[in-house]
C-alpha cells in the first residue's frame, strides 16, 4: 500500500481553436521551458490527439501546484485564447485537495481523493 503522501496530480484537457495549433504549440513549449526549473515539479508532459491537448502532470505538494500556476499564468492566459478548458480532474489526498479547493475553483475541477496503490 502506497503512503499516503503529499502529492498533487493535475490533468486539464483543453481543446484548440481550428488552426491554432502551431501557436498553441510554441506556448506549450514556452511553458515546459518555464517548468523545467520548479523544484516541486515532478512531472509535466503533453499529449495531443487531434485538437486536443492533455497536460499530465504532478508536484509533491498542493504548494507547489500553486506556485507553478502562478509562475506559468502569463502564458497559460495567452494559452488559453487559442484553447478552451473541456475538464480537469485533480488527485491528491484529502488534506492536499483542501489546500486547492479555494484557489483552484474558478477550473471547476472532478476532485479525486487518494485511496491507495503502489510504490517502488
Amino acid at each position: 500500500m502506497l503512503e499516503r503522501s503529499t502529492v498533487v496530480s493535475i490533468h486539464p484537457y483543453f481543446k484548440v481553436k481550428p488552426g491554432k495549433m502551431t501557436e498553441a504549440k510554441a506556448l506549450l513549449d514556452q511553458m515546459i521551458a518555464q517548468t523545467s526549473d520548479e523544484k516541486e515539479n515532478l512531472y509535466y508532459d503533453f499529449t495531443i490527439h487531434e485538437q486536443v491537448v492533455f497536460c499530465r502532470e504532478a508536484y509533491r505538494s498542493a504548494e507547489g501546484l500553486l506556485h507553478h500556476l502562478d509562475h506559468v499564468g502569463p502564458v497559460l492566459t495567452e494559452f488559453l485564447k487559442l484553447a478552451h478548458i473541456l475538464r480537469v480532474e485533480v488527485h491528491a489526498t484529502r488534506e492536499e485537495l483542501t489546500k486547492l479547493k479555494q484557489p483552484l475553483r474558478s477550473l471547476n475541477p472532478q476532485w479525486f481523493e487518494f485511496y491507495g496503490g503502489v510504490k517502488r
